[in-house]
């Protein structure tokens, strides 16, 4: 099956370190934060101009309607550079590099795709029937008007203070997430274990250099901030359960979900020639196909990745074992190991997915080896491109032709899915 009608590759692209919500980057906008990916990224050209500009960010802003155009304009650079604003929850940027590598021919060769996300400042809205109200009292008095914005109270505000809730569950993530982990009996030593993993490997990246030329540092940050070289089994079971509070039965904690996080990040999508032209400094890998899924919310919040992962697999006749990569998004530990779960339960596949085969053993040993979201944090809009660009770098190292999968999960219970190749 070829899904492109020309060869499609993706080039590591540059980020910012991941910073703690409310910590060292937390003065920045998205637009601020983006802007020197960007203009470090248009340095890895010998014209300094891509052909397109994708980029997305999840927590919208009234200020602006499409980022991208903002951050490419602020960033100084070819104004004659088109850019639009791609958006799927915390699949943003995996599904904007799908998009840019559909778009690929035609004299289009260099797409520049990434996303970012400031959640250090979330903005602070009206509910809709204050809005209402207010906008009938500016067209008959707008002195009423004024006064009446003094008289303000929390009831007519809408304030992110659940964690990003589901608008159609008002539940959030973790709140659903808890629900699935006690569904497929994911339990808090296993969580734990994968989020002490998590954090040694992005430590020992960090140690060894890995993360170098992967991300720029920012007058205020050097290294991503979440990283805890320093966590131990021990300190990981001391913390207190972070969604289910009460029941007694909660696994969640700080420790073993993503934290919130500042951070923006890009990636490069490219033709043949947009390859040359990138040069041999920049890691790349072949695009061969990619999946979204989206699913009932009653099969659990964040498990759509292994309906996408089963069937990309399928039509390309692989099995688990033919993946030397593995680089999937840690919403929390219970996701990764849920998705996994999933995939590896007999008749799982084939009663939910309509897929009749054996996939074989999973290879968890080959799952996010320089780390993942757990540890180096989770802008959302920013985790499909840092995954991507991370998961080109590390297969480049590999023997050719060995094929790596980037599975993302996102609110609304959607997940995109991308197969790759050294080639």
């Amino acid at each position: 099956m070829k899904r492109f009608q020309q060869d499609v590759y993706l080039a590591s692209g540059l980020r910012t370190p991941f910073g703690r919500g409310g910590g060292a980057l937390a003065g920045y906008d998205a637009i601020g934060l983006s802007v020197p990916v960007v203009q470090a990224m248009a340095k890895q050209m010998s014209n300094g101009r891509p052909d397109l500009v994708l980029w997305g960010t999840v927590i919208p802003s009234l200020g602006w309607s499409n980022i991208a155009r903002e951050i490419w304009l602020d960033a100084k650079l070819d104004p004659t550079v088109p850019s639009f604003t791609a958006i799927l929850a915390c699949a943003t940027s995996i599904t904007a590099s799908f998009a840019a590598a559909g778009m690929i021919g035609g004299g289009t060769d260099v797409i520049l795709v990434g996303g970012v996300e400031t959640m250090s400042r979330p903005p602070i809205g009206l509910t809709t029937a204050t809005v209402d109200r207010l906008r009938a009292l500016f067209a008959q008095d707008p002195a009423e008007a004024l006064a009446a914005l003094g008289q303000l109270t929390p009831a007519d505000f809408v304030l992110p203070v659940k964690g990003w809730a589901n608008r159609i569950t008002g539940r959030t993530m973790g709140d659903h997430m808890e629900e699935t982990a006690k569904q497929w009996g994911i339990t808090r030593e296993a969580q734990d274990q994968w989020a002490y993993d998590s954090h040694r490997r992005a430590a020992a990246g960090w140690d060894g250099g890995f993360f170098d030329d992967l991300v720029i540092p920012l007058p205020e940050i050097a290294r991503d901030a979440n990283v805890r070289a320093d966590t131990t089994l021990e300190k990981l079971a001391s913390l207190k359960p972070a969604f289910d509070r009460t029941s007694g039965k909660g696994t969640l904690t700080a420790g073993n979900s993503s934290p919130i996080t500042d951070g923006a990040a890009g990636l490069w999508v490219v033709s043949a020639e947009g390859r040359r032209r990138l040069g041999t400094n920049v890691p790349t890998a072949k695009l061969i196909d990619h999946e979204l899924a989206a699913i009932d919310f009653a099969d659990g919040l964040l498990m759509a990745t292994p309906y996408a992962i089963a069937r990309l697999l399928n039509r390309h006749s692989l099995r688990f074992e033919d993946i030397a990569l593995w680089e999937i998004h840690e919403a929390f530990a219970a996701q990764l190991l849920a998705n996994v779960a999933a995939l590896e339960k007999p008749g799982w596949i084939s009663e939910k997915v309509g897929i009749a085969r054996d996939f074989g053993r999973f290879p968890f040993e080959r799952v996010n080896p320089n780390g993942g979201s757990i540890a180096i944090g989770h802008p959302f809009g920013a985790t499909g491109a840092r995954d991507l660009s991370q998961t080109v770098k590390e297969l480049a190292a590999m023997p050719k032709g060995s094929k790596a999968i980037v599975s993302v999960c996102a609110d609304g219970g959607e997940g995109a899915v991308a197969l790759l190749e050294n080639s």
